[in-house]
């Protein structure tokens, strides 16, 4: 059974249909599901909240089927003066997405621009549907990208693809974004959230000391000289090996049968 938290009103809806697996929904359907800094504050108080859910192994975030999210509000930063921007630090409302200690899969229909685009980034699987149109259109209403769009996206696709699509403020389409490294797999659009679901329940799965060394392993060693990578990912490998569940996993792969994780 799905469990659904707040009013319908909510901007953030939090479900957890299944054991191990959480779903977090935007929900804005009236403006494409635009950013503005409630619904902002409400993905990172959710995405707190999930931190302290021992029994959590994986995060799908979704939208709607016609938009992930289509960016930011423009009307909303159209009245707001630098200094307010400042004092919104909005980077430690995207930092509670990006630090969360389980794998997050974007399931991402219709629209990922600006800010959505950049929310993606955050996550660590990214399932796109054949319709979804993604971009950086900041440049077009005279700002730029400020969420990760210039510095998340480069380490991605490379400097003359990210310059392009910040620069320009171009949109792309799913088969280019594949092209580019900007989705883990491209799907028929009804299938997005199946899809997203059934990679979350086989990552749950999967034991969850393993799970979170590759995830940490990954991510920090992106930005460090390849020597420390290596020796990061020694260390991890190393760790995993005192664990009952690399015990358990080589057992039951010479047993021929399903092993059975606990996360010790």
């Amino acid at each position: 059974m799905t469990e659904q938290s707040g009013p319908p009103e909510d901007m953030v809806l939090l479900e957890h249909p299944e054991p191990g697996v959480a779903v977090v929904r935007l929900n804005r359907p009236s403006v494409k599901n635009a950013l503005d800094l409630e619904i902002r504050k409400q993905l990172a108080q959710v995405f707190r909240g999930l931190v302290d859910q021992d029994d959590l192994r994986c995060v799908v975030l979704t939208g709607d089927e016609t938009s992930f999210a289509a960016g930011a509000d423009i009307a909303d930063m159209a009245r707001i003066s630098a200094v307010e921007m400042y004092h919104r630090h909005t980077e430690r409302l995207w930092a509670a997405v990006a630090d969360c200690p389980v794998p997050v899969i974007a399931a991402v229909n219709g629209y990922a621009l600006g800010g959505g685009l950049e929310l993606a980034l955050l996550c660590d699987i990214s399932i796109i549907g054949r319709s979804t149109k993604l971009g950086q259109p900041e440049v077009r209403v005279g700002i730029m990208p400020g969420a990760g769009g210039t510095q998340r996206l480069v380490r991605e696709i490379g400097k003359f693809r990210a310059m392009r699509l910040c620069l320009t403020g171009e949109v792309i389409d799913a088969e280019e974004a594949w092209d580019m490294g900007l989705a883990s797999k491209v799907v028929d659009d009804d299938k997005v959230m199946a899809e997203a679901m059934d990679m979350a329940r086989n990552i749950a799965a999967m034991p969850p000391i393993a799970v979170a060394q590759i995830k940490e392993v990954i991510l920090h060693g992106m930005d460090v000289p390849l020597g420390a990578a290596l020796a990061l990912e020694r260390k991890a490998v190393q760790l995993l090996f005192a664990t009952e569940d690399k015990a358990e996993g080589m057992q039951a792969f010479l047993d021929k049968r399903a092993p059975d994780f606990t996360g010790n």
